[in-house]
C-alpha cells in the first residue's frame, strides 16, 4: 500500500456501495486500485498516462474515472459515504461561512485589537489528521473527487463549478 492510498478501514467502509460489473464486457479491474490511481491522480494532478504502474493501466483508471463521472456514481458514493457517516455520529455539520461569500458592513473594517496567533509549526498538521476516523478521511478523499467531477462538467458546459 503507497502513501495516499485507501487503508483497510476505508476500503472496508467504501466496498458495499461500490457498482458491480455487469459481466458484459468482461471482468473489471480491482476497484481499489483504480480507486487509489483516481485519488492519486486527483491529490498530485498528474497526467493520466504518467500515472504509476501500480494502479494498473492508466487507460482502464481514466475510463473508469470517466465512466463513473458521467452515470453519477461518485455523486452517489459520496452521498451514501456522508449517510453512513452521519448515522454513526462522525460528521459535524456546523457552517463555516468565509467573508468571500458574506459582505461585512462598511464600518466593520478596523483595526485588530489582539495580536494574531502564533504561525502553527509543520509537524502540527500530521498531529491533527491522525485523529480522523476512516469515515472522516473517507468523506474527505471523496470529496475531492466529486469537485473534480464538477469542475470538469462545468468546463465543459462553460459554466463556474458549483460547490459541494
Amino acid at each position: 500500500m503507497g502513501r495516499g492510498d485507501l487503508s483497510d478501514a476505508e476500503w472496508e467502509r467504501l466496498r458495499p456501495f461500490l457498482p458491480v460489473s455487469n459481466r458484459r464486457c468482461g471482468r473489471w479491474r480491482d476497484h481499489r486500485q483504480v480507486i487509489d490511481g483516481i485519488l492519486h491522480r486527483v491529490r498530485t494532478g498528474v497526467q493520466w498516462r504518467d500515472l504509476p504502474e501500480r494502479f494498473g493501466p492508466w487507460k482502464t483508471v481514466y475510463e473508469r474515472h470517466r465512466l463513473w463521472s458521467a452515470d453519477g456514481t461518485w455523486e452517489r458514493l459520496l452521498q451514501q459515504v456522508q449517510a453512513e457517516a452521519d448515522a454513526a455520529g462522525e460528521i459535524d455539520w456546523d457552517i463555516s461561512v468565509d467573508s468571500t461569500i458574506v459582505r461585512a458592513h462598511q464600518y466593520a473594517a478596523g483595526a485588530r485589537t489582539e495580536p494574531p496567533p502564533a504561525p502553527a509549526s509543520k509537524g502540527d498538521a500530521a498531529v491533527e489528521h491522525q485523529g480522523e476516523t476512516p469515515w472522516q478521511s473517507l468523506v474527505a478523499r471523496l470529496v475531492e473527487v466529486v469537485q473534480e467531477v464538477r469542475a470538469w462538467a462545468a468546463r465543459a458546459a462553460g459554466s463556474p463549478p458549483s460547490s459541494i
